[in-house]
This record gives structure tokens, sequence and C-alpha cells, in this order.
């Protein structure tokens, strides 16, 4: 558990829950992580969820700050912290053409198969500019509903496979419990992790991944072919629980 040159993790319920504000107690875990080893936060989000999510509720100096890599929508976008504030280090986005192609299938598809939902909590489409993003209820539909909305993924499966269909030039994969996301092709956590790799020189067998989706078909699975170790989680309580084992263990090793 000690060997890992940087430890990457997906945000939604894995560090918080779904859109939700990351708990103090995965908050002070984290803090202390970055004491002991960098650390990578990646998620098909865009920053100002990061922000709002993870940045808000972290209790963290420059310093430490320092040593944390967030990479949203991702890592078609990357940014580090310096002199005290976030920089981008360089973005991917879609071209105009592209974005609207989107939002139209997504719309289109949406609809044609019932899936445009009339009661949501905000908006169905986003763009995240490296991103469009369709949420079926909104971006803040409340947790229990979006569980509720498409529990065997079938809703979901059934949409990206369609727009899949009428951008073949383009990725398009489910996200979260409710969402499909096109990006440009080839993107994906492994996409993400790859791209860290070469901004860091750390190679990706040595780093570790901990996420909620690393089953086959999950939206951190792609990194499991790239030979990173991962650690699966439930739920943040899982990975707070996992993190403050991992920086006892990694402080034992210092002091040993």
């Amino acid at each position: 558990m000690t060997a890992h040159s940087l430890v990457a993790f997906d945000l939604d319920d894995t560090l918080a829950p779904s859109k939700s504000p990351m708990p103090p107690r995965m908050g002070a875990a984290l803090t202390a992580l970055l004491d002991t080893v960098p650390v990578c936060i990646i998620s098909g989000g865009h920053f100002g969820q990061f922000r709002d999510q993870v940045l808000g509720h972290l209790d963290a100096t420059d310093e430490q700050l320092s040593r944390l890599h967030l990479m949203p929508t991702c890592g078609t976008r990357y940014l580090r912290h310096s002199a005290g504030e976030w920089t981008q280090v360089y973005a991917h986005d879609l071209s105009p053409e592209e974005r609207a192609g989107a939002y139209a299938a997504l719309e289109g598809e949406a609809r044609r198969l019932g899936l445009w939902e009339e009661e949501i909590w905000g908006e169905i489409l986003e763009d995240r500019g490296s991103q469009i993003t369709f949420s079926a209820l909104g971006q803040r539909a409340p947790l229990e509903r979006k569980k509720a909305w498409d529990p065997t993924g079938e809703k979901k499966e059934a949409l990206r496979a369609a727009v899949a269909a009428l951008l073949p030039t383009l990725e398009v994969r489910s996200g979260g419990s409710t969402s499909v996301d096109v990006t440009c092709a080839g993107v994906d956590k492994a996409f993400g992790m790859t791209r860290l790799a070469e901004q860091t020189g750390i190679a990706v067998t040595d780093m570790l991944f901990v996420g909620d989706r690393l089953d086959p078909g999950g939206n951190d699975y792609p990194v499991v072919a790239l030979g990173m170790e991962t650690r699966s989680v439930a739920d943040w309580r899982e990975t707070a629980a996992f993190v403050e084992a991992l920086v006892e263990a990694r402080q034992v090793a210092v002091q040993a």
C-alpha cells in the first residue's frame, strides 16, 4: 500500500456523494494524504463541481494543494495550484460543430426514447467545453431520485448506443447515475491517466486508482486496462477508511 508514487480518485460516490459536498471526515483524510503522496482527482464533471464538492471543503495549505492534480471532464482539462490559484495547464475542447451535433443528438434521441423528463432540477444538457453532458433529471437532482431513475442502467445504455450511432467520430459513454457524456474520440479515464503520466513523469503502473465503478462497463473501468493497481469502494465512507489506513501505513513506513 505504501509503494505508489501517486494516488488517483474518482469524485462522485468515491470522495463525496453524487453532486454533493465532500464530508468533513473525507476532507481530513485527503488533506493528510497530501502530506505523504501526490493526489489526483479525475471525474467527468467540470471544474466548478471540483470547486464546490472538494476544494471548498478541503482545509489544505498552498504546499499541500501544490501536490493535488485536478482532471475535470476525464482529463480533457488539467489544472495545478500555483501562486494561490488554480491554473489550467491544457484543455482539449470540442469544436463548435461537434458541440452542436452532440446537443442535437442527445436531445433528439432522449425525446425519441421517452427519456426527456419534465420534472427536473437544473439543466438537462450542459456544455463543459471539452464535454457535453446529458443529465436526465438535471445537474442538481436529489440523490435518491437519481438512484431510482435507472437502477439497472438500461435507460442510459439505450441512450448512449443511440447517440453513438449518430456521432461516430466522437466518444459517447455512460457517466454518472443519470448521465451520458460526449467527448472527443478516445476520451475516458484511461485517457486522463495517460495524460497525467505524461505531465508528471510518473508511470501509470506506479499509480493507485480508487473508484466506485471499476466493474466492467463502469466509468472507472478503463484504468484497469492500463495496468494500474486499483481499489474498489462502495462509497465515500469506505474511501475515507481506506485513505486513513493508507496514511497511517505511509507514516509508519517513513519512520521505519
